[in-house]
């Protein structure tokens, strides 16, 4: 699992950068950056990560791009992302990632729209930022990460991973009808 190369890279920096007495440890927004880059680098998140993300997407302004900067100045609180160029990826591509890398979210961002008839199609191509994020030398996303299911000029989606199995099943019975209907009215 690739996490497992991130909690090193914390570890020693909280060895190296801190004396190692209990008063010396990580607190307040120090420990839930630190908290924050590990469970942003994983797609199952145990319940002690409610604290740090809650802190982490909480961070939010009027500007996006003001949001993003905010994102990336707590994550940089944690002494392990000035150690290692690595973790400082991490840092640029969970703030890029983090919470648009879901099937809804990409079914927004991927959708084609032609004139007033609406979406056309969404798109079966990950966004650039996702890409990064999930290809992370940090991350173990891969397991969970949004799948695309069917082709986009048949009316192809994304879905969350744990779903791919019955929405791919669901998408071949509803194409076979289709295919089905064209047949009887030869189109």
């Amino acid at each position: 699992m690739k996490v497992k190369g991130v909690l090193p890279a914390i570890a020693l920096c909280a060895a190296t950068a801190i004396p190692a007495t209990a008063q010396d440890a990580l607190t307040g927004d120090t420990r839930l950056a630190c908290e924050a880059i590990l469970c942003l680098a994983t797609g199952t998140r145990p319940s002690e990560c409610t604290p740090s993300l809650a802190r982490y997407f909480s961070i939010s302004f009027k500007k996006w791009s003001d949001t993003l900067r905010g994102r990336t100045d707590f994550l940089n609180l944690c002494p392990a992302v000035a150690m290692d160029s690595k973790m400082s990826t991490l840092v640029t591509d969970a703030v890029n990632g983090a919470g648009h890398c879901d099937a809804a979210s990409m079914n927004a961002a991927g959708m084609s729209w032609t004139g007033d008839s609406g979406p056309s199609y969404i798109s079966n191509a990950m966004p650039s930022y996702c890409t990064n994020y999930m290809a992370n030398a940090y991350t173990d996303l891969k397991t969970t990460a949004a799948r695309y299911v069917g082709v986009p000029e048949r009316g192809g989606y994304w879905v969350e991973a744990a779903t791919y199995n019955q929405a791919l099943a669901d998408y071949n019975t509803r194409i076979a009808a289709e295919d089905a209907a064209r047949q009887s009215t030869g189109w």
